[in-house]
């Protein structure tokens, strides 16, 4: 998929995905103290602004016009857009215009291995010394026993995989696991399993 397919998939008055903040988001990261933050891949904002809101320095980096663009709109609605930067950059080959920072998300970025090593080992450079990653993805269990999500396994990271990767990076695993999540469904919600780190950088 490339920014053309995002491009599209966002242009809609509404947020595709809410501007709610994620909820693993949110338990792992709201009690951190303020500081500086980048958004991988974070589309429509909903996680940057959050932050933004209590104090943070955002960027959101995205390969997508549209999204970023709705990121801004938000941001401005919510008052806190001088406290937002947008960039417009492929997650796997972006340069930062904020780092170094104390936070970087991934939020449900799911593509294949390589591009992933590539994308995580990229946004670890970006991240200070001390600061956290956090990550989460529809988990390649959800395949089977959860609901929603990409139906390719090529683009569902496990824990062994995450657990590969980081073996290469400076870094302390703090959580790694498989958590039970919820998905909207035509049907109501349906539950699925996300995968989700916090990981410290040395």
């Amino acid at each position: 998929m490339d920014s053309s397919f995002w491009d599209g998939k966002y242009s809609t008055e509404e947020y595709v995905y809410t501007t709610v903040v994620n909820t693993f988001v949110k338990e792992h990261l709201e009690d951190l103290p303020v500081g500086k933050l980048i958004d991988l891949a974070g589309g429509e904002g909903r996680n940057s602004v959050f932050f933004a809101e209590k104090g943070w320095m955002v960027e959101n980096i995205d390969f997508s016009k549209v999204a970023l663009d709705k990121f801004m709109h938000l941001a401005d609605e919510r008052g806190v857009a001088a406290n937002c930067i947008p960039t417009r950059a492929d997650a796997t080959d972006f340069v930062s215009q904020l780092a170094p920072v104390d936070v970087g998300i991934i939020a449900y970025l799911q593509i294949p291995e390589e591009q992933l090593r590539v994308a995580i080992g990229r946004l670890f450079e970006n991240i200070a010394s001390g600061g956290v990653f956090f990550g989460v993805w529809h988990a390649r269990e959800n395949l089977e026993g959860g609901f929603g999500g990409p139906q390719n396994p090529k683009v569902l990271p496990t824990v062994n995989l995450l657990l590969d990767i980081l073996e290469y990076l400076p870094v302390e695993v703090e959580v790694l696991t498989n958590r039970d999540g919820q998905v909207k469904t035509k049907d109501g919600l349906k539950p699925s399993i996300t995968l989700t780190c916090v990981a410290r950088k040395l």
